[in-house]
């Protein structure tokens, strides 16, 4: 085993590491990281590595990007924080009027917020009080997806469903109701998939009906699935949801925290059923991974159901210290130019078929692959279970990260979400990883 630099051991001796087992670093101590450079993270021997998931999927184009940073250092000379309840700053309203022209036609009005987790945490809280506030204060529960994930502060818990990181926190959670969801499976014939998928639209349906007059709102991650695996359904599931949500006076909230801002190849990923939800989340590559900033996206409709003098207690008394942050507004508006002027979304699309197409080569009718996915720029490959062998895509990402890659595991998949800058070249290289990573590792479980 390595020995561990000064830095690493301090690291252990202080830090709590998000998401992982302490103890899995006495093996393989944390890298430390240096400087980040385009695609590349850089660490203190001076080894790179390809950021092949976008630092947490927050990163769009690249580290240390010459436009952002600019901005960064214009705007600390100027204002770094001022208490949003009361005061405004141009940063702040520069991003409203900005997403205003990119956001679906009705969503208009804006709640600041400085994560995801907790960006979800304000939309729910929202609808149970517009509920509240209109007649209806019946309306106290909520549906999501099987397999869904929304964040890890409690009431996001409540509204997900994978184990890991739920079934600790279950008496504490108020869990909502869960529905099947129609994932597009390429074992199944276009007419299955068809009856397959209309089922589960039936059952959701039959739910809705039964139970509307309970229901505040449906909260989905559209299109993509991410924590579950980058699983993924149809535009037409999405359609269905907003129609009968729409149909039943429930709120739908669109999760866009991981799949925002171009990622599936749509500036957001409701875009593909052409709908417009109630609330929309936003948050990671809002700021392209430069500052914690997260927003809550809502109607005309919602925000009047808050508008009324003081007395009558409609307030929403929902607040974070950094709400609104000058540094972080001025990130996203610099974010949402770039997209614009440097037609981010062409890129991504082509880029993205690129990746299809050399996914396809390299993994098709490998016998260690159950199946492979692709939607925009978010690329996922899972494995078949082998009797015995327990964590294998985190070995493989291990043996990815010495070849200098930096991809990610989620049970038996390994999924890539790189930077919309990267080159066809650096994806070659990436996916090429992957594939002898993943067969040194079958190699070593045969020995």
């Amino acid at each position: 085993m390595k020995k561990r630099s000064e830095l690493q051991e301090k690291d252990l001796q202080y830090i709590f590491h998000p998401c992982a087992q302490m103890k899995d670093f006495e093996e393989n101590p944390p890298l430390v990281i240096t400087k980040g450079e385009g695609v590349y993270l850089i660490d203190e021997e001076g080894k790179r590595y390809m950021d092949c998931i976008s630092s947490w999927w927050v990163n769009l184009f690249g580290h240390a990007n010459p436009r952002i940073n600019q901005v960064v250092m214009e705007q600390i000379h100027d204002l770094e924080h001022v208490i949003f309840a009361s005061f405004s700053h141009k940063p702040a309203i520069e991003l409203a009027e900005a997403l205003v022209e990119v956001l679906p036609q009705g969503i208009n009005k804006f709640l600041f917020a400085d994560n995801g987790s907790s960006c979800i945490e304000m939309a729910l809280k929202l609808s149970f009080q517009y509920h509240l506030q209109t007649g209806n204060p019946q309306k106290t529960k909520f549906i999501s997806l099987e397999n869904a994930y929304h964040g890890e502060t409690i009431g996001a818990l409540g509204v997900g469903d994978v184990d890991i990181f739920t079934q600790t926190y279950r008496p504490l959670i108020k869990e909502g109701r869960k529905v099947r969801v129609p994932y597009l499976d390429n074992t199944k014939s276009d007419e299955e998939f068809a009856a397959y998928e209309e089922e589960c639209i039936q059952e959701l349906k039959k739910l809705i009906e039964n139970s509307h007059h309970e229901i505040a709102c449906m909260i989905v991650e559209p299109m993509v699935q991410g924590a579950a695996g980058m699983l993924m359904y149809s535009a037409n599931y999405l359609k269905q949801v907003r129609k009968l949500t729409k149909q039943y006076n429930i709120h739908l909230i669109d999760d866009e925290i991981a799949m925002g801002f171009g990622r599936t190849g749509k500036m957001f990923a409701c875009e593909h059923a052409g709908i417009t939800p109630d609330i929309m989340c936003l948050a990671k590559g809002l700021s392209s991974g430069y500052y914690p900033i997260a927003m809550a996206c809502i109607t005309t409709d919602i925000f009047n159901a808050f508008y009324a003098d003081y007395k009558e207690g409609k307030s929403f008394l929902h607040s974070h210290t950094y709400s609104g942050n000058p540094l972080g507004c001025r990130v996203a508006v610099e974010v949402l130019r770039i997209f614009r002027e440097e037609n981010i979304l062409a890129m991504v699309q082509e880029k993205g078929e690129y990746l299809q197409t050399k996914m396809e080569e390299l993994f098709q009718g490998r016998e260690y692959v159950k199946s492979y996915r692709r939607m925009g720029m978010i690329g996922a490959i899972e494995l078949h279970d082998i009797p015995g062998q327990e964590r294998m895509g985190r070995k493989i990402a291990a043996l990815a990260l010495e070849k200098g890659v930096l991809i990610r595991p989620i049970g038996n998949i390994v999924y890539f979400m790189p930077p919309y800058i990267i080159t066809k070249g650096e994806i070659d290289t990436m996916l090429e990883v992957c594939k002898v990573s993943m067969e040194e590792y079958i190699e070593q479980i045969k020995k």
